[in-house]
């Protein structure tokens, strides 16, 4: 086994610890895995310097969705501390009009009282089509809002809206990087993913089959093979 390094996750929008469990299960023998806390600030710059304050001198870094666009931000804060990276169902793309309208619209709802209509809402773009019906899995997407709740979610959306175009920053990343997305993400969707894996020389670019969104617990199985390859290299 490669030396270990110390693992620091990255959750994503609405999301908590609860949706790398299956990867600190598989992966704790390798050493340290931390779960980064994204929900005290308003804007990705903050969130990466908070995160970095807290993290160790040197450490390999997985973002899924925001916590991907999160992890590009530490990367370009501190890329001498980023041994490793990891961006799962992630862009590297600015938010669109259209999609700062929607993220407005669900910031009104949630100041209303009405987050888990939001949750309701998003919950079908979070898991592959097949997972609809997936009682479990959409507990578990209910129970990180409950983490979360309204008014860190109100900072992680107002993050989102506000955050940099990261694909500059693609050709300066220079450490083993793995880019992996469900072949069927609808939020992010794997053409993303391919342009972030084509922007970053030697990259390992990962498409789990049967998967959306919320790769690491839909397909955790497939998402610890290849964090586990990823953490070996």
């Amino acid at each position: 086994m490669a030396q270990s390094l110390p693992l620091l996750l990255v959750p994503g929008l609405l999301c908590s610890a609860r949706l790398y469990l299956p990867q600190i299960v598989a992966l704790w023998p390798r050493g340290p895995v931390a779960v980064a806390d994204h929900r005290r600030d308003d804007t990705v710059e903050a969130i990466a310097a908070r995160i970095l304050a807290d993290a160790p001198p040197r450490f390999a870094l997985a973002g899924l969705s925001m916590g991907g666009y999160i992890a590009l931000n530490i990367f370009k804060l501190a890329p001498d501390r980023v041994a490793k990276l990891a961006l799962l169902d992630t862009s590297a793309r600015p938010d669109l009009p259209e999609q700062k309208a929607g993220r407005e619209k669900f910031i009104a709802m949630a100041e209303a009282g009405k987050l888990m209509d939001v949750v309701e809402t998003l919950t079908p773009k979070f898991l592959h089509r097949s997972r609809h019906g997936d009682a479990a899995l959409k507990r578990v997407v209910r129970d990180m809002a409950a983490d979360t709740g309204t008014e860190a979610f109100v900072r992680q959306q107002k993050a989102i809206m506000s955050r940099p175009d990261s694909r500059p920053l693609l050709a300066t990343i220079t450490c083993p990087t793995l880019v992996l997305v469900g072949e069927g993400d609808e939020l992010t969707p794997p053409d993303l993913s391919r342009e972030i894996a084509a922007g970053i020389a030697g990259s390992r670019l990962v498409t789990v089959p049967d998967c959306g969104h919320l790769s690491t617990i839909e397909q955790p199985e497939a998402v610890n093979a290849a964090l586990n390859d990823w953490l070996a290299a």
